[in-house]
C-alpha cells in the first residue's frame, strides 16, 4: 500500500474565508523562479491582498508578496510581481465565465507544497456583505458560548 506524502501549508489566506463565500475549489501550479521557491519554502510568503485574474487566456497571480530570499544574488526576484497559474484549459475557460458575468472573484486560499511541487488553492468566491460578516459573527459567537456552557456542565458532573 503506498501512502500518501502529507502535504505541508506554506502560507493560509485566512481573511478570504471571513470575506468571501467560497463556492467552487481549484488546484493550481505556480510558475516561479528560483529565488522565489527558496522564500516560499521558507514560508516567506503573504496573501492577504492578493487575488487572481484571467489575461489573454492565461491565469495570474496577482499581489502575492513573496518577500525577496535572504541569500539571493541581484537576481532575487521582485516582491509583488505577478505570477502565472498553471491551470487546464476547461478550468480556465470556466473561471473567465463565472467572473466575467456572475460577479465572482478568484481569490487564493492557500499556498502549499505537494509532491516537492509548490501549489495554489483557488476559491471561486463571492463576497460577503458586511451583514453578512456580523451574522456570521454572531453565530461562531453562540456556538462558542454553547461549547463552553456543555464543558461546564460536564465539569459539574463529574465533580
Amino acid at each position: 500500500m503506498v501512502q500518501a506524502e502529507p502535504i505541508k501549508v506554506l502560507t493560509e489566506n485566512r481573511q478570504a474565508r471571513h470575506n468571501y463565500i467560497v463556492l467552487e475549489r481549484y488546484e493550481a501550479g505556480l510558475v516561479l523562479t528560483g529565488t522565489e521557491v527558496k522564500a516560499a519554502r521558507a514560508g516567506m510568503v503573504q496573501l492577504k491582498d492578493a487575488y487572481a485574474q484571467i489575461r489573454d487566456n492565461e491565469a495570474w497571480l496577482i499581489n502575492a508578496h513573496i518577500s525577496p530570499y535572504s541569500h539571493g544574488n541581484r537576481q532575487n526576484h521582485d516582491p509583488l510581481r505577478d505570477r502565472k497559474l498553471l491551470l487546464h484549459r476547461r478550468e480556465i475557460d470556466k473561471l473567465l465565465g463565472r467572473t466575467r458575468d456572475g460577479g465572482l472573484t478568484i481569490v487564493p486560499l492557500r499556498l502549499y507544497l505537494k509532491k516537492g511541487l509548490i501549489k495554489c488553492e483557488l476559491a471561486l468566491a463571492r463576497a460577503r456583505r458586511m451583514h453578512d460578516k456580523r451574522a456570521l459573527e454572531r453565530e461562531r459567537e453562540r456556538e462558542a458560548e454553547a461549547r463552553q456552557a456543555l464543558r461546564e456542565a460536564q465539569r459539574r458532573a463529574r465533580s
